[in-house]
């Protein structure tokens, strides 16, 4: 007959996901699946307002994602307005973008992630968690504290306020960046690098000491999705999309972010509510493929600042230029993004366009659609808006990196209950490592909730002498 073993919540995640597995009766996993239990209808009640209020409205998706969504729903809305915005407002917008990956990754590694790290999987529940890590490390734990903090300044700086910032508006950014916020933002540089570095360090020595771990855990082949810039480069920003396969052989490249339905697909399940896209050419599930930390630094060909690119090349050289495929490997492929993260900011401060006050471009008309791209801190996020001759918004499509990973998270989850679940010998650290999959995908589920077609729902009325009548909407 088999059991079914229930993980839910799970933990130190944004938002609410449950894991089931299934297993025969000698206790051996047969089946193993991510169910995301939420559901959040943003797209479809974003229909009948007028586009340029997305800005404002896709951040309330989530507290932790917020940046992510203004500037993509700008960008979006810059492509309906036809414009290019001026040079100073788009290193405004990527200044704020940069201050949300230092914030965003730096907790996600010290606060999430790090538990596991420096307790490891099997220690108690009650240890592994952050005031755990508070306890055993003050100085780290603030340190991480402190990266969070400089992280939501920059923001604060940009986009009026460190959530749900309204800096970014069509055709531009409505504030500017006065002398001495630049300066208050360069002050911070090198104590936010010298912190990261300790973060990697941390992050080495623990993959150099648990090698086989790294190297079996939630690890298969994928292709690897991710924007770059004209020579291969890491972009976070702006630029085009480069797709590749298993070995690292280009399927798609330097394609405009505007064409993603032609290459992309989506396909839903009856177990999730969230849906799960697919490299169309390859077709559902073979074309599977991974967004965010690990797949940009496996489609990047290089790294334009100094350290980050340093680390870059020592992080690669573990697979000779093959693409990295363990899933641990997001943790240390996140710091080094936090590292060019912190680089570039201080790039963009030092440009004397960063004081312009040439912040916005106008237009005098509507197109049709528009569509905005940007690499959130957890993977290619793409908004997608069609728009009457009024302005109004008529469909809504949003395609976010926790759903562009949804088939290799659950292919992680599989993977690591085969090979580490006993059911019938069951531990908490046995679950906490199907959990610790999930984690390494970093997954904001708020964000990424946005079924499509019809919701199933079931009214039954009982009376005394049972069911009375059954309606299904």
């Amino acid at each position: 007959m088999g059991s079914k073993i229930t993980i839910e919540p799970v933990t130190r995640i944004e938002g609410h996901a449950k894991v089931t597995i299934h297993v025969d009766d000698a206790g051996k996993v047969t089946q193993a699946r991510m169910h995301v239990n939420e559901f959040r209808g943003f797209e479809k009640f974003c229909e009948g307002r007028m586009f340029f209020e997305m800005p404002q409205i896709t951040p309330r998706i989530c507290g932790i994602c917020p940046v992510s969504h203004h500037l993509t729903a700008a960008k979006a809305c810059d492509a309906v307005l036809g414009v290019t915005i001026p040079r100073p407002a788009a290193l405004i917008r990527e200044l704020m973008h940069m201050g949300q990956y230092i914030q965003s990754h730096s907790m996600h590694f010290f606060h999430l992630a790090g538990p596991d790290l420096v307790f490891g999987f099997d220690a108690p529940p009650e240890q592994r968690n952050v005031l755990g890590i508070v306890q055993a490390n003050p100085e780290l734990a603030m340190k991480a504290v402190w990266l969070r903090k400089f992280g939501q300044e920059i923001i604060a700086k940009t986009a009026g306020r460190r959530i749900h910032g309204n800096g970014a508006v069509p055709g531009g950014v409505n504030k500017v960046i006065t002398p001495s916020e630049r300066e208050e933002m360069l002050k911070g540089i090198p104590t936010a690098l010298s912190h990261l570095s300790e973060g990697i360090a941390i992050i080495r020595a623990w993959a150099e000491a648990n090698q086989s771990t790294v190297e079996e855990f939630a690890n298969f082949d994928s292709g690897y999705l991710g924007l770059v810039q004209p020579d291969g480069a890491l972009e976070l920003y702006d630029g085009r999309l480069r797709l590749v396969g298993k070995k690292g052989e280009v399927l798609e490249e330097q394609r405009d972010p505007a064409d993603y339905l032609s290459f992309i697909g989506e396909k839903v399940e009856p177990w999730s509510y969230l849906k799960f896209p697919f490299y169309k050419a390859l077709g559902y599930p073979e074309g599977s493929y991974r967004v965010g930390p690990l797949a940009r630094l496996n489609v990047a060909s290089r790294i334009t600042t100094p350290q980050a690119h340093q680390e870059w090349e020592r992080y690669r050289s573990v697979k000779h230029g093959e693409p990295i495929t363990g899933s641990l490997y997001y943790h240390y492929a996140r710091l080094i993004e936090a590292v060019y993260a912190v680089e570039r900011a201080e790039q963009i401060l030092a440009d004397p366009d960063i004081l312009s006050n040439d912040l916005l471009a106008e237009s005098d008309h509507y197109n049709e659609q528009g569509v905005g791209c940007i690499e959130a801190p957890r993977g290619t996020l793409l908004h997608h808006y069609w728009v009457d001759r009024d302005g109004k918004l008529t469909g809504v499509n949003l395609i976010v990196a926790t759903g562009h990973n949804n088939i290799s998270m659950n292919r992680a989850v599989q993977s690591v209950a085969e090979r580490y679940v006993d059911g019938s010998h069951l531990t908490e650290g046995m679950l906490n490592r199907v959990e610790a999959a999930i984690r390494c995908y970093d997954p904001c589920l708020s964000c990424s909730t946005h079924a499509i077609g019809r919701m199933p729902l079931a009214v039954e009325l009982h009376g005394p002498n049972g069911l009375l009548q059954r309606v299904e909407r």
